[in-house]
């Protein structure tokens, strides 16, 4: 009761200052914008129908996974990696090379091994497989820091691109490959959406929870630390170099297990799903939503979705033109943070 009767003068001074009340909504932006982006998704959900707002859930959670799994690297440990979308897209592959089973493949010269594998049985492999060459990628890139660590992702992303372009004997390369099998659990397929997107939304607090007990843990903090002085933390007698490494490796394997989801959910990929411009456009959704906080990286992701979605409701503007839109709109957003909030939405640290 106290507080709110001291609170309730500052709220009538601000409605007769109007200096006043723009001081409050700048000390209250996280409020606002949570409460925008929320009201902005649920009117938007049901203005278009149950079915696009199930289509909406699936995307935002697969895109949510990918944020907090790089947020990890970036916002609580400080390295800035744009090659995240290679993982994403090594779950994917792995898990429709080893679910897809199209009889018709074997008629094309560009026809691959077919397993047949559950989606349950296939998945484990792909996140495993991302966290081993996580574990590669990592002792090299643990060697390199600030800009050059960039510049070294950037060039992990390219590499993952042109094997998923050129490796044909197992993805077929610009073909893509068809038919990638629907998680099964028994007898019960989750080949509706609405099924889907549960199994999405348990995907998604899994990868929350375990973000969560990370960041909260001993471990966490040491991450931070790792972030505010790496040469300090060293100081002190912990081992830099194996926090790094460890934090890389589950961040990789995080965004394996979304691939996966994606490559299910869509039932199809080819390379065109993990071009570096994809793994931009995810850093892009960390930096809007915060650095180091997991709610900030759910609500970038939920802003990125409405904005990818909402963009092909634009009256007047062309079909052709919403992706370069997109980008603009998503462009100019970012700039706009730079300038006036270069911690995100709900971020504690700058870029």
């Amino acid at each position: 009761m106290f507080t709110g009767s001291r609170r309730l003068p500052g709220l009538k001074r601000s409605v007769r200052d109007p200096g006043a009340f723009i001081r409050l909504a700048r000390s209250n932006l996280e409020l606002w914008a949570n409460l925008v982006i929320i009201a902005w998704a649920v009117t938007f959900a049901i203005l278009q129908g149950t079915g696009f707002a199930i289509t909406l859930g699936t995307v935002f959670a697969i895109w949510a996974i990918l944020a907090v799994s790089l947020n990890l690297v970036v916002g609580f440990t400080g390295l800035l990696s744009v090659g995240h979308i290679g993982f994403f897209g090594i779950g994917a592959y792995t898990v429709a090379v080893l679910t897809s089973n199209a009889s018709y493949e074997q008629l094309r010269t560009e026809a691959i091994p077919t397993f047949g594998w559950p989606f349950f049985a296939a998945l484990p492999v792909g996140v495993v497989l991302a966290g081993l060459t996580a574990v590669a990628v990592g002792v090299v890139f643990n060697r390199f820091r600030d800009d050059i660590f960039v510049l070294v992702s950037f060039g992990f992303a390219i590499i993952c691109f042109n094997v998923f372009l050129n490796a044909r004997a197992v993805t077929r390369g610009a073909f893509g490959i068809h038919e990638v099998a629907k998680p099964q659990i028994g007898g019960w397929v989750f080949d509706d959406e609405l099924s889907f997107l549960a199994l999405a939304v348990v995907f998604l607090l899994v990868v929350v929870l375990l973000s969560w007990f990370i960041v909260t843990s001993s471990f966490g903090r040491v991450l931070t630390a790792i972030r505010e002085d790496e040469r300090a933390t060293e100081v002190f007698g912990y081992q830099v170099t194996h926090y790094k490494l460890t934090v890389w490796v589950l961040s990789a394997m995080m965004a394996a297990a979304a691939g996966g989801l994606f490559a299910s959910w869509t039932t199809f990929i080819d390379p065109n799903s993990f071009v570096l411009l994809e793994s931009i456009l995810l850093v892009s959704i960390v930096i809007l939503g915060g650095l180091a906080t997991i709610w900030g990286s759910l609500l970038g992701a939920m802003t990125f979705v409405l904005l990818e979605e909402g963009m092909r409701f634009v009256p007047g503007l062309p079909d052709q033109y919403v992706g370069q839109a997109r980008q603009v709109v998503l462009g100019v957003l970012l700039v706009l943070l730079m300038l006036f909030r270069p911690q995100g939405l709900l971020g504690r640290y700058r870029l």
